[in-house]
């Protein structure tokens, strides 16, 4: 579900038991180096955005933040709150199951709300 879109890039939730958004860019780059530096600049800024708001909002443990673009060569950044009780910490979320997750989260729109506030003042 994509929640934000602009000539620059978009953000899209992804399905998961933790909050999870990724930051795309509207034009394809394989690199964030082969970003032009005011369009790069501005991606750092949704991100920074985006991890600020996350831990406001959900208070989670930990945030990660992930680049890697192996099986989608189009620039893209995952920012994702991690907690204790997900079913993956410490892992990665791609790595191996630990638990069942046992989270007990606020509702996301409402937190969508305010990220697109904050994020609409760039």
């Amino acid at each position: 579900m994509i929640i934000y879109k602009n000539n620059d890039f978009y953000i899209e939730v992804h399905e998961s038991e933790i909050p999870w958004l990724k930051i795309f860019t509207t034009t394809q780059y394989k690199e964030l180096t082969h970003l032009p530096k005011p369009l790069r600049k501005k991606l750092y800024e949704v991100m920074e955005i985006i991890e600020e708001e996350m831990l406001k909002y959900y208070k989670p443990e930990k945030i990660n933040i992930a680049a890697f673009g192996n099986y989608l060569p189009h620039v893209h950044i995952h920012v994702m709150a991690r907690y204790k009780k997900d079913s993956y910490f410490p892992e990665p979320m791609w790595g191996k199951k630990q638990r069942e997750g046992l989270l007990d989260l606020p509702a996301a729109d409402l937190f969508y709300a305010q990220l697109l506030t904050k994020i609409n003042t760039l």
